[in-house]
This record gives structure tokens, C-alpha cells and sequence, in this order.
């Protein structure tokens, strides 16, 4: 049986602890304040297992401007040992001649972007939260209610969590679902979505090439869908290979032996032999997006908010977008001692978000529709296409852009910590 419920005031709840939840507690308690904000975050999963979904053992291409928040937010230094540059990517159509090559050269950046795994950026979050006096974390619990006060003179929103058999009363100011796109607050708030089911799965592994890798991110697109292959640290190469249901499940269960065969037949031999495997898993592959980014004194981030195919890497250098844009107008708003929950701050948040939200929407799926298709005529369309970014500075430059998360949102600016620039 529960406990007796026990109160207490936040500036802010966050509802999942996972990389999107942990991210903006880290970039809020980075910001220079009189007063720190006194942050609660609520955590489904215990941290660092194999049932965090965030701390898996998946990778994540980071885009450079992802970089760059994180470095304003003073979280890079610890990821940068851990992570491997993506100094060009190369993209390739299957049986074709067309190909794009990118270099972070030619864009006059240090790294097109960084792989880091999963669980490595989620231990380094979790390490700054938990070092830090005004971060609470409530892990495991389970939401079990949540309220809105419209009536309190300074605006209130409540939650009942259960931690450790007893029911905790918590309140704030404003409250981020960050929970992903399974997200409970969601469905307590009956926040609607659209789901667009691609009918394909991602096989995810690791490999080791024979060949060194020379920090090359390779796309590689085919009649099942892309194939990338990223640059990992020690000489390793994340594979995220895009097939139907029944493809994925047909290779997921072969041995290793056959299941290299197979890779290799369909990727090539650009890196050599692929000599070593890790761990094959499988993600259903689907675009999700709430119908509203706030309610009340609710704002969702990351999966909750927009879930994308994982073609071109966007989706959590997304979500690091949200948590940018949504730190900074909350920093503003404490600066000015106002509502960090006020509905005018939440829905600039909103409106400001929408326009990078559906171009990176557009992005995916074209390249998805695009790049997924069989058909010759545009098969041969694919590749002049891929031919003509090559050989046009102003596209290539426009690609490279969009992948570095470096497009501006609406008001034609970045975040402040976007552009380097600290709370």
C-alpha cells in the first residue's frame, strides 16, 4: 500500500529522464541565475539497465550544431573522448552511379557531426544531474495523475508519482513531457497525435570493417530501404539498415556467419571484409507527431512531440533543438522574474519550433519515399539527383547544412546555445 503523500514545489518537472529530459535539466542547471531553478525529473526506468530505452545499446549520429549545445551547456567536455568525428559522409544509391560526398572541409567545421553511444551520453547527463544540488531525481516512479490548477493566482501544475511503494505530491510552474512517443502525460491529457507507419523495421548492429574507416559516414541507399554505416571509436561502424518486417526478422535470426554474408553482399566493399558483429536489434520505423506541442502549462519535447525516421540521423539532434530553444525561454522568463509556465512563453516555444520540426518532417520522408522505391525510371532520377548535389556547390552546401542542424527556426536565428552562446 502507499505511503502518506509527501508535497513538494518546483520551478519545473520533467517527466522522463531519458536523453531528451536529461538534456534540458543539464542545459537549465548550466545557466548563470540569482536563484538556480529547482528542477524535479520523474524516471519510468531505472538508469543504466538494459530497460532505459535511452540508455540502450543504439547510436547517435550528433549533428555539429547538436555539438555546439552541448558544449554551451558544459556537457561536451565530457562526451568528447567518447565520441568519433564524422569528417565526410558519402551517399550512394545501390546499382547506380549517382553519389554526393560531403566533407566538413569544404564546410569549414572541425566534424560534419560525432557518433557517441547511447548509453555513454546518457551516463554523462545522469553523472551532471546527479552532481548537481537543485536536480532531484525521482527514479524509478510511476506518473500516476496529473492536474492543472488554472485557478491558483500563480498558476500550478500537480503530479502523484509513486517512488518506492509511496505517493509523492509534486508541484511546479511548468511541467515538459519528456517521455517519449509513448508518452504517458500524453494520454493523461488526452493530447492527440498522427502516425504515418513506414511498414519497416531497423535492424541495428555493430561491426568491425577490415578496412579503417577514416571517420567516412556512409549512406547507402537501396531496394530495401537505407543502409548506413557510421564511424564508431576503436574502428568500429554502427550499421542502422532499413528493411521491411520480414526482411529484418529473416536476418535478425540467421547466424553471424550468414548474417555477415549478407551485409556484406549488400553493402559492398568500400570498408574491406567486415570481420566482427555485435548485437542485432530491431525498431519498428514510423513518423509520429502531436497535434499540440503545449497544453496549458505543459510543453512535450523530443519523442513525445515528433518522432522521424532515422534516414539522416535527425531525431535526437531534434529534440536537442527543443531543449535549446525551451531553456532559453525559460532562462528568460526567470530572468525577468516572470511565468515560466506562462501560456505567452509556451506558445512562442511552439511557433518557434514549427517551422525546423516540419522541414526536418519533409526531409525524412522525401528521402524515404524517394530512396525506398525500385521503380526505374525513378531509380535513374535518384541518381542524377544525387549527381547534380555533388556537382553544385549552393545544394551540397544546402545538404550539408540541413544535416549539421544548422537551419535556422522561425525569426530566421538559431538558439542562443545553438550558436555557442551560453545561458
Amino acid at each position: 500500500m502507499p505511503g502518506s503523500s509527501v508535497n513538494n514545489h518546483y520551478d519545473l518537472i520533467i517527466i522522463g529522464g531519458g536523453l531528451a529530459g536529461a538534456s534540458l535539466a543539464c542545459a537549465l542547471k548550466s545557466a548563470a541565475l540569482e536563484e538556480p531553478l529547482k528542477i524535479a525529473v520523474v524516471e519510468a526506468y531505472e538508469l543504466n539497465t538494459e530497460s532505459q530505452p535511452s540508455y540502450d545499446d543504439r547510436t547517435i549520429a550528433l549533428s555539429y550544431g547538436s555539438r555546439c549545445i552541448f558544449d554551451s551547456m558544459g556537457v561536451w567536455p565530457l562526451l568528447a573522448e567518447q565520441a568519433e568525428a564524422i569528417d565526410s559522409i558519402h551517399i550512394s544509391d545501390r546499382g547506380h552511379f549517382g553519389v554526393t560526398r560531403l566533407s566538413s572541409e569544404q564546410e569549414g567545421v572541425e566534424a560534419l557531426g560525432y557518433v557517441l553511444e547511447n548509453r555513454n551520453i546518457g551516463q554523462q547527463l545522469y553523472r551532471v544531474m546527479h552532481e548537481s544540488a537543485d536536480i532531484t531525481l525521482f527514479c524509478p516512479a510511476e506518473l500516476k495523475s496529473l492536474q492543472q490548477d488554472f485557478t491558483h493566482p500563480e498558476g500550478r501544475v500537480s503530479v502523484d508519482v509513486m517512488v518506492d511503494g509511496s505517493t509523492q505530491t509534486l508541484t511546479a510552474e511548468l511541467l515538459v513531457a519528456a517521455d517519449g512517443n509513448n508518452s504517458q502525460v500524453m494520454k493523461v491529457l488526452n493530447i492527440g497525435s498522427s502516425r504515418k507507419d513506414y511498414e519497416q523495421s531497423a535492424l541495428i548492429t555493430n561491426v568491425t570493417p577490415g578496412k579503417k574507416h577514416e571517420n567516412v559516414a556512409y549512406e547507402r541507399f537501396t531496394d530495401s530501404g537505407p543502409l548506413a554505416f557510421l564511424p564508431m571509436t576503436q574502428n568500429r561502424c554502427s550499421v542502422v539498415w532499413t528493411l521491411s518486417p520480414e526482411q529484418a526478422d529473416y536476418l535478425y535470426a540467421l547466424d553471424e556467419a550468414d548474417f555477415l554474408a549478407q551485409l556484406q553482399q549488400r553493402f559492398g566493399y568500400r570498408l574491406g571484409r567486415i570481420k566482427k558483429i555485435g548485437m542485432r536489434h530491431i525498431y519498428p520505423l514510423f513518423l509520429q507527431s502531436a497535434t499540440q506541442m503545449v497544453h496549458g502549462r505543459v510543453a512535450l519535447i523530443g519523442n513525445a512531440a515528433h518522432s522521424v525516421h532515422p534516414v539522416a540521423g535527425q531525431g535526437f539532434n531534434l529534440a536537442l533543438r527543443d531543449v535549446a530553444l525551451l531553456s532559453e525561454l525559460i532562462v528568460e522568463q526567470r530572468r525577468k522574474a516572470a511565468d515560466i509556465g506562462s501560456l505567452a512563453m509556451l506558445q512562442q516555444y511552439e511557433t518557434q519550433r514549427d517551422v525546423d520540426i516540419k522541414r526536418v518532417y519533409r526531409f525524412t520522408d522525401a528521402l524515404v519515399r524517394t530512396f525506398s522505391n525500385s521503380i526505374p525510371p525513378l531509380a535513374h532520377m535518384r541518381s542524377l539527383g544525387l549527381f547534380m548535389v555533388d556537382i553544385l556547390p549552393d545544394l551540397k552546401h544546402q545538404l550539408a547544412v540541413q544535416s549539421m542542424g544548422l537551419n535556422a527556426g522561425k525569426g530566421g536565428k538559431l538558439s542562443r546555445l545553438g550558436r555557442g552562446l551560453p545561458l
